[in-house]
């Protein structure tokens, strides 16, 4: 009897262990899931803020990107993108900006090229309206009646010469034009400078004589590619402004040499010397860099520009500097034959 009782308290108390057994292990598990819950919840939300950050460092260069390439659009050509962000993003912007470079430069070349033609219009008309004024003044006093022998054949006398000095400037236009708008057609052919430059002075040769100015030629070059007929007309140009310039009893020397891949001629004069605030400017079109030579004696303004336009279409180069002893000298080099 006594071990019957024992034995059953022994399965009460085990019974009750096991219920509270139980009751741990349950309370074990949601602690469990609760921890994996607030792991989940915390990884979500760190989620969520890693990503909105990765998605903010994007959408933040390509919002300012977008902000620049508006401005831009709406005309403000200055401005440039922000090369900062991912690597993609930095690729637009320096791409973008490489555009704008490109845009900016197209527009300044189109804006240079307007203003250059209103500036060459305004200057023939300006070259034009001289003579016609004469020729006109001249005509309508014939025209008049009563007019001595003497002045009939002075005013006769100055319409032809203005006539022909409207020519020597629609010739002289017509050659820059010729010449500008050739775009690069040049007929080629291997020669060398020395030789045009030999050709040029034998035609000049009598009108040198006739100004009473020593001329002389000197050394040699390789041969060049380009227009022998041009460049002739190029050292003619610089032969007979300086000639000029010189009077009785000056001197000009012209020279043939190799400089660094270039046949490099050389014009020098002992004359008076380039005044220094016209040297910037000698090259223009209807620029006189002597102010005492009349438009009819000095011509139109046109030789140097010409002289310019068809040295850098042989993608050659000149320029005009004064000496230290006195005189100027002009240096033309062209590329030699390859």
């Amino acid at each position: 009897m006594r071990s019957s009782a024992f034995t059953l308290r022994s399965r009460i108390a085990l019974t009750l262990g096991v219920f509270t057994l139980g009751g741990a292990a349950a309370a074990a598990v949601g602690a469990a899931w609760g921890m994996e819950v607030a792991v989940v919840a915390v990884s979500a939300l760190v989620g969520w803020g890693i990503g909105r950050l990765v998605s903010r460092s994007f959408t933040a260069p390509l919002e300012r990107l977008a902000a620049t390439a508006s401005s831009f659009a709406a005309g403000n050509l200055d401005v440039r993108a922000d090369v900062r962000g991912p690597r993609e993003v930095r690729l637009i912007a320096q791409s973008f900006n490489r555009m704008a470079d490109e845009v900016s430069t197209a527009l300044e070349q189109v804006t240079s090229e307007e203003r250059r033609k209103t500036q060459f219009v305004s200057d023939v008309s300006h070259e034009l309206r001289t003579p016609l004024t004469a020729i006109r003044g001249a005509a309508e006093t014939l025209l008049d009646g009563d007019v001595a022998p003497d002045d009939q054949e002075r005013f006769l006398s100055t319409i032809a010469l203005e006539a022909e000095r409207l020519t020597r400037l629609a010739n002289d236009l017509l050659t820059l034009q010729r010449i500008e708008g050739a775009t690069g057609e040049l007929p080629l052919s291997r020669f060398k400078l020395r030789v045009a430059a030999e050709r040029a002075i034998a035609m000049l040769e009598p009108l040198v004589e006739h100004r009473g100015v020593t001329l002389t030629i000197a050394g040699d070059a390789p041969e060049v590619l380009g227009d022998a007929d041009r460049l002739q007309q190029v050292v003619a140009n610089l032969v007979d402004n300086a000639t000029r310039i010189v009077g009785d009893g000056g001197r000009v020397d012209v020279r043939v040499a190799t400089e660094a891949g270039y046949a490099e001629l050389t014009v020098t004069d002992d004359g008076p010397g380039i005044p220094a605030e016209d040297l910037p400017n000698l090259f223009d079109r209807f620029y006189r860099a002597d102010t005492s030579r009349t438009r009819s004696s000095g011509g139109a303004g046109l030789g140097l520009a010409i002289v310019r336009a068809i040295v850098t279409a042989h993608a050659g180069t000149i320029e005009a500097e004064n000496l230290d002893g006195g005189g100027s000298r002009f240096t033309v080099r062209i590329p030699l034959a390859p």
